[in-house]
């Protein structure tokens, strides 16, 4: 009996410290190009409509490019294929304007301005930070990954939207070390 008294405090202490795990509602994850440059910072966070994304960047191609979750949460560059697919646990088709999908990854497409800088605020109605099939904390985590074409919201699989340009890191990990991400675009001075 005195040893099985230790052995069950022990067992309740784990139990719950894992019951304790603090909830993950938000994080910044600071996105790279290529070349392994930081292009500043997608701040991901939960409400009740879903996941939002909001970019604030600069350093991309002018003109309108996709902007997708993928199913693995690594970026290595130069070309970021270790990101796998578009994170799609339904096993819906690709689009945004597809009948049959879209993909709990697809993103509305992104206008970079002429300068290099976009701030956009994107929405994933589908995703969660919670857990569950459609939790962008999954085993390895995901990515979010910038294209340098646009999506087209329908072509199979990718939506025509060409090579990955800019990949950064979604994962439990990346949110836990609470690094803030600097803005690289004053948003009050892009509204002048």
């Amino acid at each position: 009996m005195r040893r099985l008294i230790p052995c069950l405090s022990v067992l309740l202490l784990l139990v719950l410290n894992g019951c304790m795990e603090e909830k993950i509602n938000a994080l910044d994850v600071e996105v790279f190009n290529g070349a392994g440059d930081s292009l500043g910072v997608a701040k991901i966070s939960e409400d009740s409509k879903g996941v939002t994304v909001k970019l604030n960047l600069e350093g991309l191609p002018p003109g309108e490019h996709g902007v997708h979750i993928h199913e693995e949460g690594l970026c290595d560059a130069p070309d970021f294929k270790t990101a796998g697919n578009h994170f799609n646990p339904d096993d819906k088709e690709h689009g945004l304007l597809h009948p049959e999908g879209a993909h709990v990854g697809d993103l509305p497409n992104i206008i970079v301005e002429d300068d290099g800088t976009v701030i956009a605020e994107l929405m994933a109605p589908a995703a969660t930070l919670k857990e569950g099939k459609a939790s962008l904390f999954g085993k390895n985590g995901t990515a979010i990954i910038i294209s340098e074409e646009k999506d087209d919201g329908m072509t199979q699989p990718t939506g025509e939207s060409g090579a990955r340009i800019a990949c950064g890191v979604i994962s439990k990990e990346v949110a836990k070390k609470k690094k803030v991400i600097e803005e690289p675009v004053d948003e009050a001075e892009k509204k002048k």
